[in-house]
C-alpha cells in the first residue's frame, strides 16, 4: 500500500506541467496532491496528534457544545478517566439529533447528544470504551491517511479547473474521516473487546457492549440515511460483532461464578 501511494504521487508530479487529455492541469494543484499522497505513506503518530488537534478545533467551532445536563452526565460516567496510555483526554458533547461518537488521536472524545438520548449509562460506557480502544490501538492513523488521499484526489480534480476556487481543505477531510471513520473488521472487534472490558472495570454489566451494538444495529435499520446506517451497513458483520460480545460476556459471567464458588469453599 505504501509503495503504491508513492508511485501514484510520483506519477502526479510527472504530470504537473503537462497538458493531458486536452486539459491544462494546474501545477500547483497537482504538486499539492502529490505531496499529500506522499505524506499519507509516511504519516507519523506525532503528525496524527497534531492534525487531530487542529481538526477538532475546527469541528468544535462549527458545532453547538452542550455544557448542561448532557455534559454533567458524561463527566459522571467518565469520572476518573482523564488519560489513556499517558495521553490526556478531553470530552465534549455536540448538540445534534445524530447518533454518533468519535475519538481523536489527540485524546479528544466527542459525543453526540442524540447518542446519549438513546443509550443508558452502561451502553454509553461501553461505546466510550470502544472509542478509547481506537485511541489505545492508534486506529485513527488509518483514517488520517484516508483523509490525506481523499484531499489529494480532490486536488487532482481541482487542478483541471480553478484550483483556488475548488481545492479542498485538508482539515475538513480529516474531520470527516474522524466523524465517519470506517475501520477494518479486525480493528472493530478489538475496539469492541476494549469497550466490553472497559465497562466491566467500571462496574457495568459484561453485556453492556453487546446491548449497545444491538441497539445501534436496530437504530441503523430504522434510519437508512443516518451516520449509523453508514457505519453498520454490513449487517452480517455487525451480527458477528454482537455474537463475539455475547460470548465474551458469558465468559465474564462464568469466571465470576467460578470465583464466587472458590470464595465460598475457602471460607
Amino acid at each position: 500500500m505504501k509503495r503504491l501511494i508513492i508511485i501514484i504521487a510520483a506519477c502526479i508530479s510527472m504530470c504537473s506541467c503537462s497538458i493531458l487529455g486536452g486539459v491544462a492541469w494546474n501545477p500547483e494543484g497537482l504538486a499539492s496532491a502529490a505531496g499529500k499522497a506522499m505524506t499519507a505513506a509516511s504519516i507519523t503518530d506525532e503528525m496524527v496528534v497534531e492534525l487531530c488537534s487542529q481538526a477538532i478545533v475546527q469541528m468544535d467551532a462549527q458545532s453547538t457544545i452542550e455544557n448542561g445536563p448532557y455534559a454533567a452526565r458524561l463527566a459522571r460516567i467518565m469520572k476518573g478517566v482523564d488519560q489513556i496510555d499517558g495521553l490526556p483526554l478531553n470530552y465534549k458533547v455536540y448538540v445534534t439529533k445524530d447518533i454518533n461518537a468519535f475519538a481523536c488521536g489527540d485524546g479528544s472524545i466527542r459525543v453526540y447528544s442524540g447518542l446519549m438520548d438513546v443509550m443508558d449509562d452502561e451502553e454509553l460506557t461501553a461505546i466510550l470504551g470502544h472509542e478509547l480502544g481506537h485511541v489505545h490501538y492508534k486506529d485513527t492513523k488509518k483514517s488520517i491517511k484516508s483523509a490525506y488521499l481523499a484531499s489529494a484526489a480532490r486536488d487532482v480534480v481541482a487542478s483541471a479547473g480553478s484550483y483556488g476556487a475548488l481545492a479542498a481543505y485538508l482539515l475538513g477531510d480529516v474531520g470527516e474521516a474522524l466523524v465517519s471513520a470506517q475501520y477494518s473488521q479486525k480493528h472493530e472487534y478489538r475496539a469492541d473487546e476494549h469497550g466490553c472490558d472497559f465497562a466491566v472495570t467500571r462496574g457495568m454489566s459484561p453485556y453492556s457492549m453487546y446491548n449497545a451494538l444491538n441497539k445501534l444495529n436496530q437504530l441503523a435499520g430504522d434510519n437508512e440515511t443516518s451516520v449509523l446506517a453508514h457505519m453498520f451497513a454490513d449487517h452480517p458483520k455487525t451480527e458477528k460483532r454482537m455474537e463475539k460480545m455475547e460470548k465474551r460476556a458469558k465468559k465474564y459471567e462464568a469466571r465470576e461464578a467460578r470465583e464466587s464458588r472458590e470464595s465460598i469453599s475457602s471460607q
